[in-house]
């Protein structure tokens, strides 16, 4: 049996009863470092904890799968929501029907943070990854500019990092090409964890934000405004 776990944020206080009560009934956990750190303080105790390097998706599910097979029973963990740029896809790809796979969702970057700036996704949005590790470039500008040209909010996961720091940059171009400069955004840094900050701004001004790959970033549509501090989207119901 495997778990595909979801932590949601991070912090404890945001990892779901469900997936809490699904990583008890493991014999071990094995995940990116980062994310084995986020639940060692609960388990460290009492479970084996495996780590495994970034970029190592598929070796990981591989090595979950073969555990299973042996008969024991193992938590895959993600952070946010493991079907949501997560490992839910690969493990079901890997385990192809030769083990049970549950998956337990978790709290999702792009709730998280947006609960911290406000509530800028009450009405629809899009979820863009700006990585292109996975997702060649040309892919992720057609789908910026479908976002754009939809008048969606639209919510940035990865937007940035040490090897490709200009891509936030270009995405705004890219938007900026169909939105005004002024439109209320915002972004989230380290969202329910240890050092968390946010910021209210503008499309224009992201391009000089100070933005890592612990960021994520929502760009509102064309009547989200702010209020007292927050970004805010109105819901739209009718009379």
């Amino acid at each position: 049996m495997i778990y595909v776990v979801g932590l949601g944020p991070g912090g404890a206080a945001e990892i779901t009863p469900r997936a809490l009560s699904a990583l008890k009934k493991c014999d071990l956990i094995i995940g990116y470092k980062v994310y084995v750190d986020l639940i060692r303080p609960i388990f460290g105790g009492e479970k084996e904890l495996i780590v495994s390097p970034m970029k190592k998706e598929r070796d990981r599910c591989e090595e979950a799968l073969r555990l299973s097979l042996s008969g024991r029973t193992v938590g895959l963990i993600s952070s946010g929501d493991p079907g949501i740029y997560g490992m839910a896809g690969i493990m079901l790809e890997v385990a192809g029907g030769r083990t049970e796979v549950e998956i337990i969702p978790g709290i999702t970057a792009a709730s998280s943070a947006a609960a911290i700036l406000g509530a800028p996704l009450t009405c629809d949005f899009a979820v863009i990854s700006l990585s292109d590790l996975l997702t060649p470039w040309e892919t992720v500008t057609k789908r910026l500019r479908a976002a754009a040209a939809a008048d969606m909010v639209i919510c940035l996961y990865n937007p940035a990092s040490n090897s490709r720091p200009e891509h936030l940059a270009r995405a705004a171009d890219i938007l900026m090409e169909t939105l005004p400069a002024d439109r209320p955004a915002g972004w989230v840094r380290s969202a329910g964890r240890e050092g968390q900050e946010r910021c209210v701004t503008t499309l224009g001004a992201l391009k000089n934000q100070d933005i890592d790959m612990f960021c994520t970033v929502i760009i509102g549509n064309s009547v989200t405004r702010v209020i007292d501090g927050c970004l805010v989207t109105p819901r739209g119901y009718r009379e």
